[in-house]
């Protein structure tokens, strides 16, 4: 059985350098915080400055996980009950759910059909005198169109999250993915590009005040023992986990040169199939390809050939946040973002994938 993201392999492939530095944790005594995680901190920091312009100076922040990066960020820009944030409609629950957790209204703006990132043209429709901000979601792994989101926020005063969950280690335009927010968040969890053996998360900001305040929220409002200041939460990413990070963190690059050459694969295979798109990666984008996702117009037969070639598939979003019953919102217009619920579908591509094997059982099952 292929598995959708083969994690074992990776272990094995590392396995040496994890059972060294998780020995070192395990007999350390020291489990929460401490020198694993002040280092993988440094590491993140020095990854994103040594990959793109203008990241030179942020600062990163580790965390319980991506959804508490979210919140944490929300926090610390101040969002109050009956805030309005505009957040993509066709994503993962997390951006739209934490900013109601704190009392906020979030409003769910279209895709572009093509990249399956965030519309500005549909985000600027949204905009009223209740809007404090926007969470951009880097969908998949690449990047959304930042100019133009940075000029509607400056017009409108607004701050931007970038929700970089999925696309630690992109670019754009040569520019690192987690320096375009006035906060940047990423997640940890298992099956991302780079991902821990359990939750963890990290935020991101070339702010010296917002990263104070970050610090001060994840750790019950306090810079120190037993004096809390603000309201904060608990919130931080345990030491065997960060140790689990920098080992991969040494291997991301090459890890993400795979998963880019595993994805032209399939675009390759894909390119004259009739009803069958790939997500297009936009200009200047460089992806981390976090999923393979297709726009598949007779999705329901694609699934059949798929089940009898024994491929793995994964359908992540499957219904709008706007009709979520949580949510239940009926007056939302978002053409785009429903149509990608019926038609989006990721096929394994991770770095020890074998995609040769997956197109040949493909077309055992397909004629073109």
């Amino acid at each position: 059985m292929i598995p959708f993201v083969n994690l074992v392999a990776q272990r094995n492939t590392y396995r040496k350098e994890f059972e060294e530095i998780e020995k070192n944790v395990l007999e350390s005594g020291y489990f929460i915080g401490g020198s694993q995680v002040a280092n993988l901190e440094k590491e993140l920091s020095e990854y994103i400055g040594a990959h793109g312009k203008q990241g030179k100076n942020v600062q990163t922040i580790a965390c319980g996980s991506g959804t508490d990066a979210l919140t944490i960020a929300l926090m610390a820009l101040g969002l109050s009950a009956g805030d309005e944030v505009i957040v993509p409609d066709f994503t993962f629950i997390a951006p739209a759910e934490c900013v109601a957790f704190l009392g906020g209204t979030p409003r769910f703006a279209d895709i572009d059909i093509q990249t399956l990132q965030i519309s500005p043209v549909s985000v600027e429709k949204l905009i009223t005198p209740k809007t404090k901000g926007i969470i951009a979601v880097n969908l998949f792994g690449q990047c959304v169109p930042f100019a133009e989101l940075r000029k509607i926020a400056e017009k409108h005063n607004l701050w931007i999250i970038e929700d970089s969950a999925q696309a630690f280690g992109a670019t754009q335009n040569g520019r690192a993915a987690c320096t375009f927010g006035d906060i940047a968040i990423t997640s940890f969890y298992p099956t991302k590009p780079l991902g821990c053996y359990g939750d963890g998360g990290a935020l991101f900001t070339c702010s010296e005040t917002l990263a104070e305040k970050i610090r001060m929220i994840a750790n019950h409002g306090s810079k120190g023992h037993y004096k809390h200041e603000i309201i904060g939460v608990n919130s931080r990413l345990d030491a065997l986990q960060a140790a689990i990070l920098r080992v991969k963190l040494r291997h991301l690059d090459e890890e993400l040169k795979v998963r880019q050459q595993n994805a032209a694969k399939y675009d390759d295979f894909f390119k004259n199939w009739e009803g069958v798109v790939p997500q297009k990666t936009a200009e200047g984008n460089t992806s981390t390809v976090a999923q393979y996702t297709l726009l598949v117009q007779d999705r329901d037969a694609f699934i059949a050939k798929l089940n009898a070639a024994q491929v793995p598939y994964c359908i992540h979003y499957p219904a709008t946040l706007h009709s979520q019953k949580c949510f239940a919102e009926e007056d939302v217009a978002a053409p785009n973002a429903t149509l990608a619920t019926r038609q989006a579908i990721s096929l394994p591509v991770c770095a020890f994938t074998d995609v040769d094997e997956i197109i040949r059982r493909i077309q055992t099952q397909t004629k073109v």
